[in-house]
């Protein structure tokens, strides 16, 4: 005899008994196959007395037919029911003698929600467009050159984009403050790196030269012994250096990694490159747009297991990235999970989502959009068929370019029926993010 109860959200209860003849026929079995091999002081091998190895192994044997035989009359409760079980089953026995002729027990779990996805035709999405200018290929150009930048000393008063090396010390009420002291410190005007108030002193200074200047840190500057107070630097200028970029020649080209120094060849990789990048940062914003637009049109409750679940995973991710970044994670610190659980929830409701929606609109993908994604991530590399024999000798590989079809044919879905907003990206505000 069984009972299904409905409690909070997806929560249910199974309350339901099991039959002590059900499990001390097992444990008998187990008990004789374990005697086979079981050594026990005393007794030879394969000799030993059953009420010997009941005394020794049998609470064991017990717990774990029990604990087998739940699991088994829970699924086939399930599969009787038709319940759609997120995840793994809470048991409780509430029997107290375990030889009692049948055994209650109660098995807490949750059940996949119901997925209502609503009229799109009224949801606005906005779809990003890109189109790849020749000045962003020359901007980007622009950046490489100024990354391999050489400062040389010059005998003027400092501009902008100049390198200032200097000598710094800030006082607050006549005390040096911490962090507020350097020796021969390199500020490249206009770079951002300090505040504006700093390198506004600094411009039409020259080498040489010793000043003194009040500046007054915002309100939430991180340093907080000087957020919101003025204090007072003074700097001692060593040296004023202009920037000179390298020339787009052979040499520089060839530094870039075009082996034969081709000037035009170099352009057309950075054409390319630039916009395989762009296409796919516009690519994520329409997801999310779609995405978005999905979440407000759905109705579903997020099973708490699955939620609490990815919490956890995006916790360790966390943990993970700011690791690979070089950051120094303090021993025993955990970040609580708790600070993943809005976006958590937000993912897992997403998953359910898609299942449902490629379910009923036949958005699976196909096996021509896998080999065209393939191959479109492979063209980035030096030998683009190793990529593509990479990819299709692992399953587990192929599908996560398989799942990546199934977001485009949504997001193509979702573009197809709402209301679309095209809107215009520029380079930098892509690139930016």
């Amino acid at each position: 005899m069984s009972n299904i109860e409905t409690l909070d959200g997806l929560q249910r209860r199974l309350s339901a008994t099991i039959s002590q003849q059900q499990i001390s026929g097992e444990v008998e079995g187990r008990l004789k196959r374990l005697g086979r091999t079981a050594k026990v002081d005393g007794f030879r091998q394969g000799k030993v007395p059953l009420n010997v190895l009941r005394q020794q192994y049998g609470t064991s044997v017990q717990q774990e037919v029990l604990g087998e035989s739940l699991q088994r009359a829970f699924a086939e409760t399930a599969v009787a029911n038709k319940l759609q079980v997120v995840g793994y089953p809470q048991f409780e026995i509430k029997t107290v003698d375990l030889n009692a002729p049948e055994i209650e027990y109660s098995a807490t779990f949750e059940v996949y929600p119901e997925v209502i996805i609503g009229d799109l035709s009224g949801e606005g999405v906005t779809r990003t467009v890109f189109k790849l200018e020749e000045s962003d290929v020359e901007e980007t150009i622009q950046t490489l050159r100024k990354q391999r930048v050489v400062y040389q000393a010059v005998d003027r008063a400092a501009q902008n984009e100049d390198q200032v090396r200097i000598d710094f010390s800030g006082t607050l009420e006549g005390n040096l403050f911490e962090g507020g002291a350097a020796k021969d410190f390199a500020v490249v005007l206009g770079a951002g790196r300090m505040l504006p108030d700093f390198e506004n002193a600094l411009l039409g200074s020259k080498a040489g030269e010793t000043k003194s200047f009040d500046m007054t840190f915002p309100a939430d500057y991180h340093g907080k012994d000087v957020a919101g107070k003025q204090v007072t630097f003074t700097i001692t200028v060593h040296a004023v250096e202009a920037p000179n970029l390298p020339e787009i020649d052979a040499e520089f080209v060839k530094s870039m990694g075009v082996a034969d120094g081709d000037v035009e060849k170099f352009r057309q990789e950075i054409r390319e490159n630039v916009g395989r990048e762009a296409q796919r940062r516009v690519k994520v914003r329409n997801k999310d747009s779609a995405m978005d637009a999905l979440l407000k049109i759905s109705q579903l409750d997020a099973p708490q297991s699955l939620v609490q679940g990815e919490a956890q995973r995006l916790m360790e991710q966390t943990v993970r990235d700011m690791e690979g970044r070089g950051m120094k994670i303090p021993q025993g610190l955990k970040l609580p999970a708790d600070m993943f659980l809005e976006r958590a929830e937000k993912r897992i409701k997403l998953g359910l989502i898609l299942a449902e929606l490629v379910k009923q609109q036949d958005l699976k993908a196909k096996p021509e959009q896998v080999g065209a994604l393939i191959n479109e991530y492979a063209q980035s590399f030096e030998r683009p068929e190793e990529v593509q024999q990479w990819y299709r000798a692992d399953k587990s590989r192929l599908q996560e370019i398989e799942n990546l079809v199934l977001e485009d044919n949504v997001v193509a879905w979702v573009m197809a029926g709402a209301k679309v907003t095209e809107q215009a990206a520029k380079l930098n505000e892509l690139m930016e993010n």
